[in-house]
């Protein structure tokens, strides 16, 4: 595996078992991600946790099973912030998309095998044009795998969260007639979305950013000022972990633009 890019601010966040059983509750709140019993598993998450993706990338895939929940998010998450290479990042996000399907085969009641296929396979759409990304089935896997992770675990708040924001952009790629007719996709629908999964995890930054995005998307200039107030909500959490930490990041990024 090529060094991956360090993420910056790993001195920030610090943690030990005991702390990570603690804040647990919190940094899992998005994902509904039972904490592990298993040490070695435990260790995979404090590398995650502190920000060390590529070694708790590693260790989770040698552990394999539920080993792979970790390796999948930390590829995924490195992938979306921190590698500079556009085709690198690019076939990142397929190897997770890859492992977690894999994962479902194996473990086909885990909703975080479905999520983070999902996720993957959604942010890997993003890069591509709209064209190659209908052409490749991409949409009808990324809302098939989030229906499936939503119906092993209803109050995941990062699947509702996902799914909401997913249908919002193809309404504003294709429209609100097309989106519909191709991928079932609604403007109510998708807002609920991601009202549920905000209502379900008040504090998730991603959340904030999401909904903020697709209310500009869905309603345009006039939700403006409801959007800043959602980017600035979001730029003002302090960050638990190294994945807050990059997602206060992309909010205060977003005040910016």
């Amino acid at each position: 595996m090529a060094q991956w890019t360090p993420f910056p601010y790993r001195d920030l966040y610090r943690f030990d078992p005991a702390r990570l059983m603690q804040l647990w509750p919190r940094l899992h709140a998005g994902d509904a991600e039972p904490h592990p019993d298993d040490e070695k598993l435990q260790r995979a998450w404090l590398l995650l946790h502190s920000g060390q993706f590529q070694e708790a990338a590693e260790l989770g895939q040698r552990l394999g099973g539920a080993g792979l929940t970790v390796a999948n998010k930390a590829t995924a998450l490195y992938a979306n912030y921190l590698e500079p290479s556009e085709s690198a990042r690019q076939d990142l996000l397929l190897q997770v998309a890859a492992r977690a399907q894999a994962q479902a085969a194996d473990a086909p009641d885990n909703p975080n095998a479905w999520f983070w296929r999902a996720y993957a396979l959604a942010r890997y759409g993003q890069s591509i044009s709209v064209a190659k990304a209908v052409a490749q089935g991409l949409g009808n896997a990324v809302k098939e795998a989030l229906q499936k992770a939503l119906a092993l675990a209803p109050q995941h708040a990062h699947a509702h969260i996902a799914l909401g924001a997913f249908d919002a952009e193809v309404i504003d790629k294709l429209g609100p007639l097309v989106g519909q007719m191709t991928f079932g996709a609604k403007k109510e629908t998708a807002l609920e979305h991601l009202r549920q999964g905000l209502a379900l995890h008040p504090q998730s930054t991603i959340g904030l950013i999401e909904y903020a995005n697709a209310l500009l998307m869905l309603e345009g200039e006039e939700k403006m000022d409801e959007a800043t107030r959602l980017y600035e909500q979001a730029a003002a959490i302090a960050p638990l972990d190294a994945a807050e930490h990059l997602d206060v990041e992309l909010a205060r990024a977003e005040l910016e633009d």
